[in-house]
């Protein structure tokens, strides 16, 4: 099943576009909180974005950017904004297609489902991040960001926030993590793993994030 994540402030509409999502056996779900839309976009890891340009905070061309940054995912922008510049600037910005308000149901089903085909009859929308409690895990650089901060990782320090953040508030032993840190676990030292440990905890702090990782005795570590 498609997921498809609407981000449209007026309750009406939106409420409207959920059910018609529904209706045509979308998993759709909308954004309420507009000051957190990357995370919630890293969180429910839509196929396509439903991306309305007048928002509180900033507006759909910074999150579209914004989600560029991380993904290929289609974006198809609704809006009232009909000017040719709107349309432009939507396109510059990494939008897929832009449909004008008020519009029709079966219009935008029909544009949705386009999209879904071209996009998924080619390649995956790979979601190229992870996020946890408000930190975002790049994959294609990375780079740990947190709030307006960032800090670069080594192999070893990826891998191991990597696994973390995965887990989702689970804990991850000392064997996990060597063994996804070393294909041949003859090269494992224990040693090497705390220095990593240390040294990414360290980074961390340098960005605000004191006490991110936990060490639970005798089982692992673990992001709570």
């Amino acid at each position: 099943m498609f997921k498809i994540m609407l981000v449209e402030d007026d309750p009406k509409l939106r409420r409207l576009i959920l059910e018609n999502l529904n209706k045509w056996g979308f998993e759709g779900w909308a954004a309420e909180d507009f000051q957190l839309l990357l995370q919630d976009f890293l969180r429910f890891e839509p196929h396509l974005v439903l991306m309305d340009i007048n928002l509180p905070a900033y507006d759909g061309f910074y999150w579209c950017s914004k989600i560029r940054e991380l993904s290929k995912v289609p974006v198809l922008f609704i809006s009232s904004r009909d000017s040719d510049m709107d349309i432009i600037m939507a396109v510059n910005m990494g939008g897929d297609d832009y449909i004008i308000k008020p519009f029709s149901l079966e219009v935008l089903m029909a544009k949705i489902n386009a999209l879904l085909r071209r996009t998924y009859s080619y390649a995956d929308a790979e979601v190229m991040a992870v996020e946890y409690r408000g930190v975002v895990l790049n994959l294609k650089d990375n780079h740990l960001r947190y709030q307006e901060e960032a800090v670069e990782l080594t192999r070893n320090e990826f891998k191991i926030a990597y696994m973390l953040m995965k887990s989702q508030g689970r804990v991850v032993s000392r064997d996990q993590l060597m063994r996804g840190l070393w294909e041949d676990e003859s090269f494992v030292d224990d040693n090497t793993l705390t220095v990593n440990i240390n040294r990414l905890r360290r980074k961390l702090m340098a960005i605000g994030l004191n006490d991110f990782i936990d060490t639970r005795k005798g089982q692992g570590y673990i992001i709570p």
